[in-house]
């Protein structure tokens, strides 16, 4: 089951406020769109960095899965990036390299390496030989705007220039730009704005930058929601998220956005790898900046019941999560909500002992009816509280709704 660091993952990221606005998505929804991330990953196709760098803003990590396409990601670096690799490609690969705190410039796999932001560079030169010969790029202003984003988060050169002609760009009204091309310049031109002293470049990214927001607060006033399609708004959300100083004092209705995203059935991996880190608080801006301390941290799998036999409709449902080793009974109650929160969702109390679960699906205790959730291990009762408590590794954990 899905319980291993991902529902964890996406737990402790949405409680730790990584959101700048007041929207963040339901925990099942978020995990329902990492189950088709991991589904999508077969190491019989070619990978996909976009659903690694998804997975990694989304904090699920430390699964075989995560591991095994973090590994092919290396290997088809190794085998392609120098030969066929288009630049937007490329740029894709480093940033997720970068969100997998991987050093693009020393990509190891089959015993061989490969600098990847030497790479980039190369291409990014060729990109701006063709912009200023023939006025556009080799390949598209999208991948033009991924290079400039993943050059400028890996502190390489190149970024600066490539920025000013997104700028210009953005800004000529004679040159349509797709939402999505538009979208990625952004989150490019917001890296380069917080990384030059120039007062004119900066001067320049600013006035783009909120030509490009207050376009896309205007889209979403008009489509009710929607900025461009459903599939283009995913990379819009990230832009908006990301780039609040440059459309204030407007503000973002992000609730009306989210909302959008919430009523469609999202099944194309690249495009849930596009919408989750808006959903999440994020955006491809933050590649570099992850914490990956304990992102290798070992795991335990516990098993873990409900059984109500005493009042109303009589329940009993298990399941099995896998937390971080040394985690408390209340982060393994925490994965299984997350995981199935119609089934396993619970309330707690704080008192002078810690946490006391008071709810559990729907069934609340009570002081009249003498009734609570005992938990128990092997048939007997813990001695500490869930706040406290540190199972083991396949340990059964029971919550048994009881009279005292």
């Amino acid at each position: 089951m899905l319980g291993v660091a991902f529902s964890i993952g996406v737990l402790l990221a949405l409680a730790s406020g990584t959101a700048t606005h007041s929207c963040v998505a339901p925990h099942h929804l978020v995990s329902k769109m990492l189950r088709h991330l991991e589904d999508s990953v077969n190491v019989d196709e070619p990978p996909n960095p976009s659903v690694l760098l998804a997975m990694n803003l989304a904090r699920a990590t430390g699964t075989s899965t995560h591991k095994e396409l973090l590994q092919e990601i290396e290997k088809e670096a190794v085998k392609r990036a120098q030969k066929d690799m288009p630049s937007g490609e490329v740029a894709l690969y480093v940033l997720a390299l970068l969100s997998s705190c991987q050093n693009p410039r020393h990509v190891q796999a089959l015993g061989q390496s490969v600098d990847l932001l030497r790479v980039l560079q190369q291409k990014m030169d060729e990109e701006m030989a063709s912009l200023e010969a023939e006025g556009i790029p080799k390949t598209t202003l999208y991948s033009v705007s991924l290079d400039t984003l993943a050059l400028c988060l890996a502190r390489a050169g190149g970024y600066q220039g490539a920025s000013v002609v997104l700028a210009k760009r953005v800004l000529n009204p004679d040159i349509h730009l797709s939402v999505d091309t538009r979208a990625v310049a952004a989150l490019a031109m917001a890296c380069a704005y917080g990384h030059t002293d120039l007062h004119d470049v900066r001067d320049l990214l600013r006035e783009a930058l909120s030509v490009v927001t207050n376009g896309f607060l205007d889209e979403q006033e008009k489509g009710h929601g929607v900025i461009g399609n459903i599939y283009s708004t995913g990379l819009a959300l990230q832009a908006l998220e990301a780039t609040g100083e440059f459309y204030a004092p407007r503000e973002w209705d992000c609730a009306q956005a989210f909302s959008m995203v919430y009523s469609h059935d999202y099944q194309q991996p690249m495009a849930i790898a596009q919408v989750l880190p808006a959903l999440v608080g994020r955006s491809y801006l933050e590649a570099a900046s992850l914490n990956c301390a304990g992102r290798d941290a070992p795991t335990i799998e516990v098993h873990y019941s409900i059984i109500n036999k005493l009042q109303g409709k009589h329940f009993s449902y298990s399941t099995s999560v896998q937390v971080p080793s040394g985690s408390t009974l209340l982060r393994v109650l925490q994965a299984a909500a997350a995981e199935e929160p119609d089934i396993f969702k619970f309330q707690t109390e704080q008192t002078s002992w810690g946490p006391m679960v008071v709810s559990i699906h729907g069934l609340a205790a009570n002081v009249k009816d003498r009734t609570y959730w005992q938990f128990l291990s092997s048939g007997d009762a813990l001695q500490e509280g869930v706040g406290s408590y540190k199972p083991h590794d396949g340990e059964h954990i029971q919550a048994v709704f009881s009279t005292y």
